[in-house]
């Protein structure tokens, strides 16, 4: 009984220690966002001032105001821009990818398998590469310095349609076989039966693109060159470049910049999970 005692009690402090560790590291990766959000209230001369005012004695939420209605990059439109970019792509994923994951999880035809390796197989190839052909071409169709430059080959996403597929997959078959026999098609089985029990793969999807189209930088630098048309990492380069070193109007654009994220994750993060973890181990 001594023995169990000692080990249980050697497994809390284990725990205990485990937990400050963990803590202690948690605060240490909060600190770059704790020094974001305190410059971001400060003055141009009280940026670098040592030691750190964590808490500005003189806060100064104008920089907000004057990063929002900047008279040469108003972030209003900048946040505007990248919203209807991340939205119309997001709605073309969830179309393209659904409808393909479907077909590869549950239409038998010949060559599947080889042609979904062949999707998966360009995951490999890195965006860069194919920046110089995706310029030629879109000037070639009249789409370049527009949003649907971005917005096209968004939509067709290898992660979301490997994603849902594997989900698609892990439902089970006798539920579509069922609806056959009762004279059920491709069309009733797809919206009535699969979409629905698809929610937590949707979701994970909606996430990893929104993040990504939000976050995307070297896209929007190279196929768009009039200002009203810049996305939100674009603005915050140009405020960088115009403003010299006011680092604290960057810092309030960037604050701005990350809330959106912060939030779709924290409101979507419990299907997130369900459907990563779904997508991951079955199919």
């Amino acid at each position: 009984m001594r023995r169990g005692g000692l080990t249980m009690k050697k497994l809390q402090w284990n725990k205990i220690t485990l937990t400050i560790l963990m803590a202690a590291i948690g605060i240490f990766m909060l600190l770059p966002f704790a020094w974001m959000l305190s410059t971001s209230l400060k003055k141009p001369i009280d940026v670098f001032t040592y030691p750190i005012e964590w808490i500005p004695s003189d806060p100064q939420f104008g920089n907000y105001s004057a990063v929002w209605l900047n008279k040469y990059y108003p972030f209003w439109l900048f946040f505007f821009n990248s919203f209807k970019v991340a939205f119309l792509t997001i709605g073309g994923t969830l179309i393209v990818s659904a409808t393909a994951a479907y077909a590869f999880a549950k239409i038998n035809f010949r060559g599947r398998n080889v042609i979904f390796l062949m999707f998966l197989s360009t995951m490999m190839i890195p965006n860069h590469v194919t920046l110089v052909p995706r310029f030629i071409l879109f000037h070639w169709i009249g789409i370049y310095n527009t949003h649907m430059a971005l917005i096209l080959p968004g939509v067709f996403s290898v992660i979301g349609i490997f994603l849902l597929r594997q989900f698609f997959a892990s439902v089970s078959n006798e539920l579509s076989e069922a609806a056959q026999i009762d004279g059920a098609g491709h069309t009733r089985i797809f919206f009535g039966i699969v979409v629905p029990l698809a929610a937590p793969a949707f979701v994970s999807l909606i996430i990893l693109s929104f993040v990504s189209n939000w976050n995307s930088y070297i896209d929007p630098l190279i196929f768009l060159t009039g200002r009203n048309l810049y996305t939100v990492p674009l603005g915050i380069q140009a405020l960088l470049d115009s403003e010299g070193m006011q680092f604290n109007l960057v810092m309030a654009a960037a604050a701005c910049a990350i809330l959106p994220v912060m939030t779709v994750f924290l409101v979507m993060q419990r299907y997130f999970i369900q459907g990563i973890s779904a997508g991951g181990v079955k199919g």
